[in-house]
């Protein structure tokens, strides 16, 4: 499911075709779904969720699930990742260690939330990619001019103020991608600036697997619900830290940094696959027997009682 086909989209259909198995691709602007209409047959064994808006991406696994097709990912791991209280309570519910974070519910709290904390502080939105609407604070006269700029903002999820200890790294971070139970691959992301996100021109370089990075890597995983997630970590004085866990992982940067070395694609596919076989449908053999589409085909929707 993609509103964008992306390189990673292309990526995800070429492994499929090369396996020799049948998919559709569902654009989700064209989705719509009849509620209380019966629950007919669904005619996808799974559904590999790579749609870029959270929204659109959250209500389309959520509608998917209700007609029994298990979708990759959950719409319950969507809703965490979306969130970054969300993750924050997770991992921290996990031991997951993560830089000192601290919310306030109100902007006029925020500045003395960020004194608390100890500047410089990282402020962060609720919800939101690609380092955007991410500031750097290195004092209490910027955090008051942030505060006073974040209060007329008319969305009220900005009203929340949700900050990080500044973490004096090595200028990169990590990311870490995780299939289920699987570490698939990590990668250092180098920036010019403060911010090392890919799609702000981080460079990504191949990086070891050790322990001490698997493991915090697999245990953010699984505190968020599992599924094919890109685990972004922060090398902290006494180890690595995990800052957020990505629900719809981009992988371009990290492939290209691979090369052959590894395939991100088809370890999605494979996990796919394998959540399709759990639930008792192996991907030749669709639930309610009738044919998948062709290999690129689009489609609307596919569901009983939706178009």
């Amino acid at each position: 499911m993609a509103s964008r086909v992306r390189y990673e989209e292309k990526r995800v259909f070429a492994a499929l075709e090369r396996r020799g198995i049948p998919y559709a691709h569902l654009d989700t602007r064209r989705f719509s779904a009849e509620l209380g209409g019966g629950t007919a047959d669904p005619p996808y064994a799974a559904a590999l969720n790579r749609e870029i808006s959270h929204s659109r991406g959250l209500y389309a696994s959520m509608l998917l699930e209700a007609r029994g097709v298990p979708a990759v990912n959950r719409s319950g791991v969507i809703e965490v990742c979306g969130d970054k209280l969300r993750t924050s309570l997770a991992l921290e519910r996990a031991g997951v260690p993560v830089p000192r974070t601290v919310v306030a519910l109100s902007t006029d709290e925020g500045a003395d939330a960020a004194e608390r904390l100890g500047f410089p502080v990282v402020a962060k939105p609720l919800a939101g990619s690609w380092g955007r609407l991410v500031a750097a604070v290195p004092d209490r006269a910027a955090a008051e001019t942030l505060m006073e700029h974040r209060a007329a903002l008319p969305s009220p999820q900005q009203h929340i103020v949700y900050l990080q200890e500044f973490v004096d790294k090595p200028g990169r971070d990590i990311r870490v991608i995780v299939a289920g139970d699987r570490v698939v691959g990590a990668t250092y992301r180098y920036g010019d600036g403060w911010r090392t996100n890919a799609a702000r021109g981080a460079r990504s370089e191949p990086c070891p697997l050790v322990p001490a990075l698997v493991e915090p890597a697999l245990a953010a995983a699984r505190a968020v619900g599992g599924g094919v997630l890109g685990v972004d970590l922060v090398e902290g004085p006494d180890g690595p830290l995990v800052l957020e866990v990505n629900h719809t992982v981009e992988f371009q940067g990290f492939q290209t940094a691979h090369g052959d070395a590894l395939d991100v694609a088809d370890a999605i596919v494979s996990y796919a696959l394998e959540q399709a076989e759990r639930d008792g449908s192996g991907p030749d053999d669709p639930p309610g027997g009738e044919p998948a589409a062709p290999p690129g085909h689009d489609v609307g929707a596919a569901l009983g009682g939706t178009r």
